[in-house]
């Protein structure tokens, strides 16, 4: 798995990518499509598609009706993210953490 280039427009979460990998695999060694599971966890194929691919954050809905299909848990899904070893970044925060706070000031008032 390589990361996405820096000037990429579009880069990929590594931890979507990772579960996308890891559904992937699961899938393949069911012996099923993606036609066959979309079908099966009552979703649209194309939904599956982009999961494996790391273009889709997946509500957990969707992500147990696509294990019960495959007759697996989320925790043997998420072993296979757990397996990927995503690279982490030190002091790295998420792009849609909160700001941290500014210091405050104590001024009289006059």
């Amino acid at each position: 798995m390589t990361s996405a280039p820096d000037n990429d427009p579009n880069p990929k979460n590594l931890a979507l990518v990772a579960l996308g990998v890891g559904l992937k695999k699961i899938r393949i060694a069911a012996g099923m499509s993606q036609a066959d599971l979309a079908f099966a966890a009552e979703i649209d194929r194309t939904v599956i598609s982009k999961i494996e691919v790391g273009n889709a954050n997946p509500s957990y809905l969707t992500l147990e009706n696509i294990c019960q299909a495959l007759h697996v848990t989320l925790v043997d899904l998420f072993k296979e993210v757990s397996a990927a070893r995503l690279p982490s970044k030190p002091n790295a925060r998420r792009a849609n953490a909160a700001k941290p706070a500014r210091p405050v000031i104590n001024r009289r008032l006059r």
